[in-house]
């Protein structure tokens, strides 16, 4: 089997290393292997990440959502929750209080895309909805208290996905777009992204948003 460095892997899909070493770090990339100090990639499964389609958000009944754009899991510096950002190991609750908050955002604005799609290196690793009710937790920074973990990821090549939503809706929602791109682009972890435009997939929306 052919196996490439990470800089190989990252070449290939056209991204910058460290953003593909968010994905090896987060745990979702299967058969990965050492050789000396060196993460090795089997081929295949640079070719899964690089023909993997785009989230279908024109099947998504809102004309805009948002995204939630996150790191490798890291011990959160707030009491209320362990970590802060994903990984593939982590088990459904603290995944969610790693991701509900607190963030700079335009709360109405998340809320009333009704579902807000978790991003790793530009791809949806967790989605979650029940985003209706917020909360002021900080200085300038929201968290979504009611929010629902509909889905997440712990293998992204294949994938494998875990859909945990109490209702077939979010289940579906998050069936939907759990393992597809989604590229969005924001000076914070927060992006805004229209779901329907003229080249037929997702575009990051141009209209101003108040973050809070």
């Amino acid at each position: 089997m052919v196996l490439l460095t990470t800089g190989q892997a990252a070449q290939e899909l056209g991204c910058a290393v460290t953003t593909f070493r968010r994905l090896v770090h987060a745990g979702v990339l299967p058969g990965l292997s050492q050789r000396g100090n060196r993460v090795m990639i089997p081929l295949p499964v640079v070719q899964a990440l690089k023909s993997r389609a785009r989230a279908p958000l024109e099947k998504l009944a809102v004309p805009e959502i948002a995204v939630l754009r996150v790191d490798t899991a890291r011990p959160a510096p707030e009491d209320d929750r362990r970590w802060i950002g994903f990984a593939a190991s982590l088990p459904p609750a603290d995944l969610l209080a790693a991701l509900r908050g607190h963030w700079r955002c335009d709360v109405a604005a998340v809320a009333a895309g009704g579902v807000l799609p978790i991003t790793l290196s530009g791809y949806v690793v967790a989605v979650l909805t029940g985003l209706q009710r917020w909360e002021k937790s900080a200085p300038g920074r929201h968290a979504f208290p009611d929010a629902v973990l509909a889905g997440y990821l712990t293998d992204l090549v294949r994938p494998v996905t875990h859909l945990t939503a109490p209702d077939a809706e979010g289940r579906a929602t998050a069936g939907l777009l759990l393992g597809a791109r989604l590229e969005s682009h924001s000076g914070g972890a927060i992006a805004y992204v229209t779901t329907h435009s003229a080249s037929g997939y997702a575009a990051t929306s141009s209209a101003p948003h108040q973050g809070s």
